[in-house]
C-alpha cells in the first residue's frame, strides 16, 4: 500500500517558532516529528510514500532528500497556493492513484498497528476508513458519531464540540485509508477540505465509511502545550519511542530527561524532571531547565530559568532570565 503525509501546513498555533521551522521538522525526543512517523510507515513494510510541501519546502526536502536513507521512496509534491487536506490529495492523485492508499497527518505521535487498519478497511470493504479514538480531552478535532457497526453516521460540525459526550462519539487521529474513486470528488487546483467537505458528503451519501477504533497512544503536536504534554508522556513510557541518550557529565540530573549528543552542562546546571535537551546545547552554572523542550544548539545562561517552555534552535536565554510558558524562538 502506498502512502501520503499531509505535511503543507502554516503550523500557525506554534508561531513564532514556525516563522523558519515548518512543524514536519520539529523535533520530538530530538527527531524531527515526520521522520517518526516515516519510522511508523516503513515498519509496516510502507515505502511508497507521498508528502505534500507548502510552507518551508525546502526545509523539509533537504533533511530527507528521496527517502533512501530512510528506506522508503519520497515522492513530493509541492503546493504554490495551500490547497487544504482533500486539494493536496487531489494534487497529489499521480502518486497515489490505482489502489487504496492510506493518509496521514505530519503532526501526531501514534502507536498503531496499520496492519490491523488495513485488513479493517478491507474486511469492511469500506469506502473510506477513519482511524478514531475515544472523545479528544484536548478538544483538537471535531468529533464523529458512529453507530454500533463502527459504522460513521455524522460528521459533528464544530459548532456541537461542547454537545454532551455520548458512547457513539469519537474523534478523528489525521490517520485515514481511501479508495482511488475519492478522487473524482475533489476539484482539480482549488482548496478543498476532507472533514469539511467529502467525508461529510460520502456520509451523508451512506457509503460504507467506518471508523477503526485505536486504543493505544496517540497526541498531536500543534500547540505549545500539547507538544511539551507528549514529551512528558513519551518520558513517562506511554509510548516507546527510538532514542538517543547523550552524556550529561556530572549536571544535577532530575529524571525523567533526556539529553541530546555533544551538550556542555554545568555541574551546577539543574535539568529535570521532564527536560529534553537537544544535541550541542549549552546549560551553564545555575541554570534549571524543567517541563521544557530545548531544541540543537540552545544555550541556557548562569542562573536563568526555563520552565513549560520551548527555547528554539540556537536560541539563548539570558543571565538570570525566567522562561516560563513561552516559546522563545531562535
Amino acid at each position: 500500500m502506498r502512502a501520503m503525509i499531509l505535511a503543507a501546513g502554516f503550523g500557525s498555533r506554534l508561531l513564532p517558532l514556525t516563522d523558519t521551522l515548518p512543524k514536519p521538522m520539529f523535533p520530538v525526543m530530538n527527531r524531527p516529528v515526520m521522520e517518526r512517523t516515516i519510522d511508523l510507515l516503513c515498519a509496516h513494510d510502507i515505502r511508497d510514500i507521498t508528502v505534500n510541501l507548502h510552507h518551508l519546502p525546502a526545509k523539509v526536502t533537504d533533511y530527507f532528500g528521496d527517502g533512501q536513507r530512510f528506506g522508503v521512496k519520497l515522492n513530493w509534491s509541492p503546493e504554490a497556493t495551500i490547497l487544504g487536506t482533500a486539494g493536496g490529495i487531489k494534487a497529489a492523485q499521480r502518486y497515489l492513484d490505482g489502489g487504496p492508499f492510506l493518509v496521514i497527518n505530519s503532526d501526531i505521535v501514534v502507536d498503531i498497528d496499520l496492519k490491523q487498519v488495513i485488513d479493517f478497511h478491507f474486511s469492511n470493504r469500506s469506502a473510506l476508513t477513519l482511524v478514531v479514538k475515544e472523545n479528544d480531552a484536548q478538544g483538537v478535532y471535531d468529533p464523529i458519531e458512529i453507530d454500533a457497526d463502527n459504522r460513521i453516521v455524522r460528521m459533528v460540525k464544530a459548532s456541537s464540540k461542547n454537545a454532551p459526550d455520548i458512547p457513539s462519539r469519537v474523534t478523528f487521529t489525521g490517520i485515514q485509508i481511501m479508495e482511488p474513486d475519492i478522487f473524482e470528488r475533489i476539484p482539480a487546483g482549488k482548496f478543498y477540505g476532507t472533514t469539511t467537505e467529502v467525508f461529510p458528503q460520502m456520509v451523508e451519501e451512506k457509503l460504507p465509511v467506518f471508523a477503526f477504533r485505536h486504543e493505544g497512544y496517540w497526541a498531536d503536536i500543534g500547540t505549545r502545550a500539547s507538544y511539551l504534554r507528549v514529551h512528558k508522556e513519551i518520558l513517562d513510557g506511554k509510548i516507546d519511542l527510538d532514542t538517543s541518550q547523550g552524556n550529561s557529565g556530572n549536571a544535577q540530573i532530575v529524571p525523567p530527561v533526556l539529553v541530546g549528543t555533544g551538550c556542555r552542562l554545568s555541574d551546577y546546571a539543574r535539568i529535570g524532571p521532564y527536560a529534553v535537551v537537544g544535541d550541542g546545547c549549552e546549560i551553564q552554572d545555575g541554570a534549571t531547565i524543567e517541563n521544557s523542550v530545548c531544541w540543537a544548539g540552545a544555550v541556557l545562561r548562569p542562573g536563568c530559568t526555563v520552565r513549560d517552555s520551548i527555547i528554539g534552535h540556537h536560541a539563548v536565554v539570558a543571565e538570570g532570565e525566567t522562561v516560563s510558558e513561552k516559546i522563545r524562538p531562535a
